[in-house]
């Protein structure tokens, strides 16, 4: 078998990589050269003007030699703020590379010097900013354009001759780089003056305004340079009309094939100076940068002047350039599509052969799956064989399983009626001495604690018998067709002796006068007993209950709703109601947790369902839908005749004894009833055994009480009792948990811990004693065994207080047996011998320094050393006092000072009512001896 595995096993991993294989060829697919992909950023000030769009087509075309670049671009129109706000925004989007060309030096160098600083690559082209913060520049030498200009003019003036300048933007570095440079060439020829400087903007139509307004003046102009061709042909056109006939020189900068180039070559102007757009320059640079080759911060380009000399040369060169990057262009194109194709082919061909080894692999896992099959159907023959015979086997068990468990159910009914009997011969004699009017009221208060907790016993053998016979199937229903509101209100009627008495508002509400409905009113009796006894139990007096009975036309189904605003349950207790013997936190002394199961049983034998809501300390509701009409019920559940409704008196009797209170009376001399010595504090959260407790101790112990962990747990710290008897299955907190927390804390370590259960087994009983409990005894109880026990622990813990109220000695040991009670004690002593000679030395610097209240520390002390603080305090100064006169040669002042008494007669007083003598004759008496 093992080998088998084995072989399948292996085959498995090579089937697996063979497919791993086949995915690993897929991507083989991709090309191997592929490189990192970069994202550049281009802000230009301007778009719009034919020098600019041919700067982004150069950067366009030599992008397709690099399809690993990104482009982003924008377009400022003009105007700082915008190209900012733009820059700034590609820098959030986590750009590679930054290329600007920017519309003003001043205003763009803080947002350039920020992108630099933030290790992002800066090419500044065209213009420059006000600071040297950047990664490179690209573009032409604006001042050697300008000097080549004024160079130009000087010749073709003959060194003589009136000049008009329009310039570009105000504020940007081409303007004012190029005004320099002109300057810079005409310095040096007194007879050549610029007339008139005016800003065009960079545009035909501001440039053409503008020397409009110079008029008939310009007549006297014998040159125009223009910062750019654009605005030399506005120039042009405003000279032209206000003087046609007059021939002025115009030179201009650019020399774009479309625009200088052509109108040099069309005589409109005279010449224009070469200014590169530095496009393809600056991507070629941008890809050195991110690919970290070698790089020129500074790449100024060349420049040349154009005119009628060299303009035919330049066209032809500029065309034949356009020529060659449209075939470049398209070359691309084709290379595109074939690369297509060939990735195309390249996936086929992996798919094909990839098919091809996966049919090979099939085939052979299909032979070897027939193979394997045939061999497993020969084996499952056998085990079918095998099967069949242990089929037979479980019968023949299920039957003696079947057998033994009827026997089971009936000794367990049968049983269970036997309990009834000697319950019933308990509970009609003890009837009977309860009427009894002669017997006194301890008597007949005993009595009828023995009597309810009889009933309880018997209700709860009633309810298991019931429960037994619907899990064995043996109870049928037998339904009728009844007034549900009658019914109701025959079963609300016996609580209302116990509502009165209470001041608990009971009321039934319903929208149907009279709905007829099928059940079983020997059993459903019980649901509603077992309900509405529940919300008595924890419904507070002056509280509310409230029945609401309605129909759902539409789901054709009436439901019963029981209300109470009692103190609810937990959300893990709702969750748990219905199970059997469950006992949610609020439960566990009230109740067996077979009502609410059976219940529910006996609601779906009914056909109908049966849920709960609830919120802790915001009431509970129950909500039973019973289906209308018989159509649900079998013929054999319904009865021929409808029967009368008469509601069972010992049902009454079952659910409404535990909601009886005892009519006890108040000891009416407890006002003049002798103080106890000792206090007993009783934590058991089953109220019948609590009053049980608290009368039997009472005469001899004052007793404080509490029902749950956490309300023991603050009584004890509240009260700092002699003696705790506490239950070990408490609400909140467990009994074991309660005895842990107070043996650990100063205030309560010393109290003695009695620990009561029905938990029983030498494990139980072992867990108590590790939590430090000082008795474990088991329910049922002895109460002379109680008392004795009570008796013992307190008698040992007088001892331990015998010991502290003797003479102090120095050098013994304190006789603790508890080691925080110890420590207790020996911190007590030390801080009172610290601050023997401290006269404002009192109780609230003790109760500081261990961190207890003065309550507490009185109490504290009371109980393990049988003397208030005061007087401990005193004797040990009166000790050490006698023992300053006995063993030191100080003054009777020097001794008060030391021992903390504000005076020397008083000390004097106070020794002598100790000793019988006076501190002097005290030490006279020393002297002579």
């Amino acid at each position: 078998m093992k080998k088998k595995y084995k072989e399948i096993i292996s085959f498995r991993i090579y089937y697996f990589l063979l497919l791993l294989l086949g995915f690993y060829i897929l991507p083989g697919c991709k090309s191997k050269n592929s490189k990192r992909e970069y994202t550049i950023g281009f802000s230009q000030c301007v778009g719009s003007d034919q020098w600019r769009k041919t700067m982004l087509e150069e950067m366009k075309r030599e992008l397709s030699f690099h399809p690993e670049l990104k482009l982003i671009y924008t377009n400022a129109e003009n105007s700082s703020a915008t190209q900012v706000q733009q820059v700034r925004s590609m820098l959030r989007n986590k750009i590679d590379l930054l290329i600007i060309s920017p519309n003003e030096a001043r205003p763009l160098t803080p947002i350039v010097e920020e992108a630099f600083s933030q290790g992002i690559p800066v090419i500044v082209i065209d213009r420059k900013t006000s600071s040297s913060l950047y990664t490179a520049y690209v573009g032409a030498d604006n001042f050697e354009i300008g000097k080549i200009a004024g160079a130009y003019l000087v010749n073709k003036l003959d060194e003589k001759g009136s000049i008009l300048e329009v310039m570009g933007l105000s504020g940007s570095s081409p303007t004012i780089e190029r005004q320099r440079g002109f300057y810079h060439a005409l310095k040096n020829y007194p007879n050549i003056r610029i007339v008139k400087q005016v800003y065009g903007n960079w545009l035909i139509n501001e440039a053409e305004n503008e020397v409009n307004k110079i008029g008939v003046s310009s007549k006297q102009i014998d040159a125009v340079f223009a910062h750019n061709d654009q605005m030399a042909l506005g120039s042009y056109r405003a000279l032209k009309r206000h003087n046609p006939t007059n021939k002025i020189k115009i030179i201009g900068v650019d020399a774009l094939p479309d625009n200088g180039l052509k109108y040099v070559a069309n005589n409109i102007i005279d010449a224009s100076m070469l200014y590169p757009t530095g496009g393809k320059e600056a991507i070629r640079t941008a890809f050195s940068i991110l690919n970290k080759e070698h790089f020129d911060k500074e790449n100024i380009l060349k420049t040349v002047v154009i005119d009628s000399s060299n303009v035919q040369l330049m066209k032809m060169q500029s065309d034949k350039i356009s020529s060659q990057y449209r075939d470049i262009g398209r070359q691309q194109g084709r290379l595109k599509e074939q690369e297509k194709i060939f990735n195309n082919q390249q996936i086929l061909l992996n798919v094909l052969v990839i098919s091809l080894v996966l049919a090979i692999v099939f085939a052979g896992v299909a032979f070897y799956s027939l193979n394997e099959n045939w061999k497993s159907n020969k084996r499952l023959e056998s085990k079918n064989q095998e099967i069949q015979q242990q089929q037979n086997q479980l019968l023949e068990m299920s039957a003696e399983t079947k057998r033994a468990s009827e026997a089971k159910f009936n000794f367990f009914t049968n049983i269970s009626h036997e309990f009834r009997t000697p319950l019933t011969l308990i509970l009609v004699p003890l009837e009977e001495l309860v009427a009894d009017t002669k017997l006194p009221l301890t008597v007949k208060q005993h009595l009828r604690l023995i009597n309810k907790n009889v009933i309880r016993l018997l209700r709860m053998v009633n309810q298991l018998i019931d429960f037994r016979k619907i899990e064995y199937d043996k109870m049928k229903i037998r339904a009728s067709e009844n007034d549900l509101i009658a019914f109701t209100t025959e079963i609300l009627d016996s609580f209302k002796d116990i509502a009165s008495k209470r001041n608990i508002d009971m009321r039934l509400n319903s929208t149907e006068k009279k709905p007829m409905v099928w059940f079983d009113v020997n059993m459903f009796d019980k649901v509603l007993f077992n309900l509405l006894s529940n919300a008595f139990k924890f419904t507070n007096d002056n509280g509310r209950i409230l029945i609401t009975i309605q129909k759902d036309e539409e789901k054709k189904e009436i439901e019963i709703k029981v209300e109470d605003n009692g103190v609810g349950m937990t959300e893990e207790s709702v969750l748990h109601a219905f199970e059997l013997f469950y006992q949610g936190e609020s439960y566990q002394s009230k109740g067996s947790g077979l009502g609410l199961s059976l219940s529910k049983e006996i609601i779906q034998l009914h056909k109908g369902v049966i849920d709960v809501s609830s919120k802790k300390w915001k009431g509970t509701s129950f909500c039973i839908r019973l289906p209308l009409g018989d159509a649900h019920l079998q013929e054999e559940e319904k009865l021929a005749r409808t029967p009368e409704i008469n509601i069972n008196y010992d049902n009454i009797k079952l659910y409404t004894s535990d909601l009886d209170q005892d009519p006890s009376k108040e000891d009416q001399a407890l006002a003049f009833e002798n103080i106890k010595e000792q206090s007993l504090l009783i934590i058991e959260d089953n109220s019948d055994m609590l009053d049980f407790l608290k009368q039997k101790l009472a005469n001899e112990y004052e007793i404080f009480t509490a029902s749950t962990g956490n309300g023991g747990l603050h009584e004890a710290f509240e009260r700092v009792p002699d003696l705790i008897i506490s239950d070990v299955v408490l609400p909140g907190q467990s009994g074991t948990d309660l005895a842990r927390v107070l043996k650990n804390d100063v205030r309560t370590s010393h109290i003695p811990i009695i620990l009561l259960t029905a938990r029983g087994s030498s494990e139980q009983q072992l867990e108590g004693i590790k939590t430090l409990a000082d008795a474990y005894i088991t329910k049922p109880f002895n109460l002379q065994h109680l008392t004795e026990t009570i008796k013992n622990l307190l008698d040992n813990r007088n001892l331990l207080k015998s010991h502290y109220t003797s003479e102090y000695q120095g050098e013994g040991k304190i006789p603790v047996s508890k080691k925080l009670d110890k420590k207790f004690l020996n911190d007590f002593a030390g801080i009172v011998e610290s601050n023997l000679g401290n006269e404002n030395f009192n109780v609230d610097v003790i109760s500081k320094s261990i961190g207890i209240s003065r309550v507490q520390l009185y109490r504290k002390v009371k109980a393990l050393l049988e003397c208030n603080i005061t007087d401990y305090i005193l004797n040990r100064r009166l000790q050490k006092a006698k023992y300053l006169l006995m063993n030191e040669d100080l003054s009777i002042s020097e001794i008060t000072y030391q021992v903390g008494f504000s005076s020397a007669t008083y000390f004097s007083t106070v020794f002598k009512s100790k000793y019988n003598c006076t501190p002097s004759e005290f030490k006279r008496k020393k002297d002579t001896s």
